[in-house]
């Protein structure tokens, strides 16, 4: 009896170690109104990190979403956005800013914070993002 015990014990211990780890969840936040999105964003993703620490989030920004990542941009309360960003980015956050947006609009790389990277296209990265990592996709 105690040497069945211990070959079903370990057995469902070999089938528990067999298990994939838990995988990190994979999100995308979709900004394209700054004005409308960004403080709530903001709020939402550190509110999702809270709760869930090894998510992996990116935000992909286009159109008039890319204006809270400029040098200086600020809230409706007069609160420079670059605190926010910076505090999110230190937990993993990555910050994407749409390439055709910045032609569109004559926008230079060098008119926004450090913190942000470059994308060729928000719209393709946000789709790659879903397909390819299975993102979950959150507009704020």
């Amino acid at each position: 009896m105690i040497f069945r015990t211990l070959l079903t014990t370990t057995a469902l211990l070999g089938a528990l170690a067999a298990l994939p780890a838990a995988a990190q969840d994979r999100v995308v936040y979709h900004i394209d109104n700054a004005a409308a999105q960004a403080t709530k964003g903001l709020r939402n993703i550190r509110n999702h990190l809270d709760v869930d620490p090894a998510a992996r989030i990116t935000v992909v920004t286009h159109a008039d979403g890319v204006d809270f990542l400029m040098e200086g941009a600020k809230d409706a309360n007069g609160g420079e956005f670059s605190g926010p960003i910076s505090a999110l980015r230190s937990r993993g956050v990555v910050f994407e800013i749409c390439e055709i947006t910045l032609r569109n609009r004559n926008l230079k790389k060098e008119q926004f914070i450090a913190e942000a990277n470059y994308t060729p296209s928000g719209v393709v990265r946000i789709a790659k993002l879903q397909r390819n990592e299975n993102a979950a996709y959150i507009k704020p």
